[in-house]
């Protein structure tokens, strides 16, 4: 696990050192072991190293024989001992033991084809001196960041926005379109992101770039096709033999490795797994509040596993003096409360080891969100004639706010593609027109969500609703929150993170199991659960999902109020935001029985990312 820069100067001058040397050293905590850079002609290539394959022979950027094709990698392969053999055989000489080399000999035997042959986690950018050209790619989740943008003079890459700008013709202006989708998703979905001109490279995505410019596309598709006529006992068993032979990749290292521990199942299944093979440490982090944490189910879980437990309480006064911090980490705000708690985590985890296995995607691929249960609940709405909806939706809007069965009543009346954005739906469009100060007309063209659903609803069409939201949330809310939160929290302490559940082998298999395999017996995840009930603990199997709650209501009525009313008084983000309306909401978030927390944390956290990145 790593961080790369690089840049591709236009017209033929050469990259300066410092320039390099700057973007790497900003980035250093992804790579604090070393870090060495390359300049040719009109390029520069730099790497910040993290050690976990390959210690002594493994820096970067790596080159072929003759110096021509050089790589720089962020990531890992997690079969690359199997492709330096075939490439071996081909005639082909390695000069060192890491995954990163098999890229440049992959590329040398086929050029830009070789993609799909990857098992792994990965953001990487080669550069072919012959071709004077980058080739590059992110893996098919989005696990591994790769940024980009253009400049009058470069193109600029790089592990985290704070690499790019470091180059002193990138715009650090906000993206007011990017921001209305943050408002309504939590973050800013790919390939945007907060920084007008700023982009990420979209999972599963390659990118081309020459001296007539840069081409992207996409090198794989996920699809899903059920298959319901295969017997559920048989899909067990693939599931049970898919991730255990996942779980056997994901703990190569020359490093001490371990796991997350949380009291869910996912996590669970990756400590049983891993323990058949290894002693290893587990980590959980919780809150004071015993309904805010599963520490004592976590410890639980982890006497009878065996493993050697650490944990850690998160105090709120903790909390709050690591926001400032944790901002600057993630680049552009992300309102998921838990990437804090995710931050603490990978702290105490790094006191121990260098690689840590975690349970992210877990959720997604298996339908375990509580929310992917709602069209079995609104299914008396079926049965309602499609004129007598709007009606009855319009009944309900002058309900009072708050009133139970008034959103199950709206929501029950609109179409799926009108309710469901993924995990998080924090504004409306009807209540940006209040909450963001943007002239009306923009809101009006860019603050619609659906803009950015719409293309994945499409490619999903004909499958059934439950699936269909797995889609959303698989190409959305997974990179965009997820996945996002998860590298930059981790990172922050130089700890690599796995996830096994997201191996393009599991993937292929579940996207052939159907909806009635996974939302079963009144439960999420069903399958999942039956595949491995015999090596998780009981008392796990049945619970039903807490996620990684954060006490955000609580203190934002005490702990947190003056915080909160002070960054809003004194934030610069007038021209985007509406301050007198974020007040009344903080202030009757504290006087009155109405939840704001979601809605005052996402401005917060967009506040305090504006102080962070935009304001001298």
């Amino acid at each position: 696990m790593c961080g790369i820069v690089a840049v591709f100067n236009k017209h033929s001058q050469s990259v300066a050192p410092e320039l390099l040397n700057r973007m790497m050293d900003v980035i250093v905590h992804r790579g604090p072991d070393d870090g060495r850079y390359l300049q040719m002609d009109n390029v520069g290539l730099g790497f910040r190293r993290l050690s976990i394959i390959d210690l002594s022979t493994g820096m970067q950027p790596i080159a072929n024989e003759d110096g021509s094709i050089n790589v720089i990698f962020n990531g890992e392969i997690y079969n690359y001992q199997e492709l330096t053999a075939q490439l071996t055989a081909k005639g082909h000489k390695f000069s060192t033991h890491t995954d990163t080399e098999v890229l440049v000999h992959l590329y040398e035997e086929y050029g830009e084809a070789f993609l799909p042959m990857l098992r792994g986690m990965f953001g990487f950018i080669i550069h072919d001196r012959k071709k004077n050209s980058f080739f590059g790619a992110r893996d098919y989740f989005g696990i591994k960041p790769v940024y980009y943008t253009e400049t009058s003079s470069a193109f600029v890459f790089g592990s985290e926005i704070k690499s790019l700008l470091e180059h002193p013709e990138v715009s650090r202006k906000t993206k007011p379109d990017a921001f209305l989708n943050y408002l309504t998703f939590q973050y800013v979905p790919e390939p945007d992101t907060m920084f007008e001109g700023i982009k990420k490279l979209p999972p599963a995505h390659w990118f081309h770039l020459d001296a007539s410019g840069m081409k992207i596309a996409p090198y794989y598709q996920m699809e899903f096709a059920p298959e319901p006529t295969v017997p559920f006992a048989d899909f067990v068993e693939q599931i049970r033999e898919t991730l255990e032979t996942s779980i056997l990749a994901h703990r190569m290292s020359d490093v001490p490795r371990g796991a997350f521990l949380s009291g869910g199942i996912d996590s669970t299944i990756i400590c049983a797994l891993f323990k058949k093979y290894e002693d290893i440490h587990t980590f959980s982090v919780g809150y004071n509040e015993e309904q805010y944490s599963e520490l004592s189910v976590a410890a639980q879980t982890a006497k009878i596993l065996g493993t050697n437990h650490h944990e850690f309480i998160i105090t709120p006064e903790e909390y709050l003096q690591m926001l400032p911090k944790l901002a600057w980490h993630q680049d552009e705000p992300v309102a998921d409360p838990s990437a804090i708690s995710v931050y603490f985590l990978a702290r105490l985890a790094r006191e121990q080891i260098t690689v840590v296995l975690s349970g992210e995607g877990a959720d997604e691929l298996f339908a375990g969100y509580n929310i992917y249960r709602e069209p079995h609940d609104l299914h008396l709405f079926n049965k309602i004639p499609g004129w007598a909806k709007p009606l009855l939706s319009a009944s309900a809007e002058i309900l009072p706010r708050g009133l139970k069965g008034k959103s199950f009543i709206q929501r029950g009346c609109a179409p799926l593609e009108d309710r469901f954005f993924g995990n998080a739906k924090i504004f409306t469009h009807k209540e940006k027109y209040k909450i963001s100060a943007l002239d009306k007309q923009i809101i009006a063209q860019h603050g619609d969500a659906r803009r950015v659903t719409a293309p994945f609803y499409e490619r999903a069409k004909g499958l059934d609703e439950v699936t269909r939201m797995q889609f959303i949330d698989l190409n959305t809310w997974l990179p965009g929150n997820i996945l996002m939160k998860a590298d930059k929290m981790t990172m922050a302490n130089s700890l690599e993170l796995r996830v096994p559940f997201l191996d393009i082998e599991v993937l292929k298999l579940i996207s052939r199991i159907p909806t009635e395999y996974k939302i079963s017996h009144g439960t999420t995840k069903y399958i999942l659960r039956e595949a491995f009930k015999d090596v998780v603990p009981e008392h796990v199997v049945s619970k039903k999902k807490l996620g990684f709650p954060v006490p955000l209501r609580k203190w934002l009525k005490k702990e947190f109020f003056a915080w909160a009313y002070d960054l809003i008084k004194t934030s610069e983000t007038g021209e985007l935001v509406n301050k007198t309306e974020m007040l009344k909401l903080l202030i009757e978030h504290k006087n009155t029985g109405h939840d704001n927390s979601r809605q005052l944390w996402t401005v917060l956290m967009f506040m305090l990312w504006h102080r962070e990145f935009t304001v001298d």
